[in-house]
């Protein structure tokens, strides 16, 4: 059996149903049994509630071959790294109790970073934490989520534009999430692997954020400009919004450390995966906008 967190999310979601597909058996921990798609809840078994509960892991983890873990976000949290490693303690002191043999979880490119990064940082804290637990052990570490641009398809289909704090004309490492997905349906569905190691993942494209928005000219029919913010306005932004001055350290130091190149010793050595930018565009973006 394989128990899967985050069963609702931009991974987790069709993490599932590849799984499933694969004729796995698997549980679910999921905080509201509602949210699953109707077809898959009745497919898998269900512990509901929150994966950072004890109690909730103890009658997710019996029999389990298999463990995905990923810490959902929190905005309200005292900080990320906190979060993370909190969610991965109680990860991790379930996996011993249970002995489950086998966890996948999804990091971050950019392990051995010496500055701070924030969110990023975090996610290292947190393969640590899950380290420790003795289990056979990989990370999945992608670079930037394509999926985090449709947040900007407000932006995108009324100015026309979207913004990173990235360079316009400097490579973005990019993965789509689906494919993020199917790396950890690999390592699920064949658990011969052993010891603990980190898997770089990353999609095929080099491009820069002004490449970027030339295809998403092409693919969304209109003209569409990449114009970059500074990391001052984008803190400025997120306080205006309410962010708590830890949370916007946070992003200010994985986005100047994304800035800095935080993913480039990971690029030549990740396995590239099959989604292309066109491709996420014309599949994911489009019918979002």
């Amino acid at each position: 059996m394989i128990v899967v967190t985050t069963p609702t999310g931009q991974v987790g979601r069709p993490l599932v149903r590849q799984l499933l597909a694969a004729g796995s058996k698997v549980k679910v921990v999921v905080r509201d049994a509602a949210r699953l798609d109707d077809d898959v809840r009745e497919q898998v078994e269900v512990a509901e509630g929150t994966h950072d509960d004890p109690a909730v892991l103890d009658a997710a983890l019996p029999g389990a071959e298999a463990l995905f873990w990923l810490v959902p976000p929190n905005p309200a949290a005292a900080s990320a790294e906190e979060h993370y490693v909190s969610f991965a303690r109680a990860g991790g002191e379930a996996v011993r109790r249970h002995g489950v043999g086998h966890v996948v979880a999804v990091s971050s490119a950019g392990h051995g970073w010496a500055k701070p990064a924030g969110v990023l940082s975090a996610a290292f804290a947190m393969d640590a934490e899950l380290q420790r637990s003795g289990a056979a052990y990989r990370a999945v570490s992608p670079p930037f989520y394509l999926e985090n641009l449709l947040g900007q398809v407000t932006s995108i289909r009324e100015r026309g534009a979207f913004s990173l704090t990235c360079a316009g004309d400097r490579p973005l490492a990019t993965i789509a999430t689906r494919d993020i997905a199917a790396t950890a349906a690999g390592l699920l569905t064949d658990l011969s692997w052993t010891g603990q190691a980190d898997v770089p993942v990353f999609g095929p494209d080099r491009l820069t954020p002004d490449g970027m928005a030339a295809v998403m000219s092409e693919e969304l029919g209109r003209p569409i400009a990449y114009q970059r913010i500074s990391l001052a306005d984008f803190a400025a932004m997120r306080r205006s919004q309410g962010a708590s001055e830890r949370v916007v350290a946070d992003a200010v130091e994985m986005f100047a450390a994304q800035d800095e190149g935080v993913y480039d010793a990971d690029w030549a050595k990740a396995a590239i995966t099959a989604t292309d930018f066109r491709t996420w565009c014309r599949e994911v973006l489009a019918p979002a906008f």
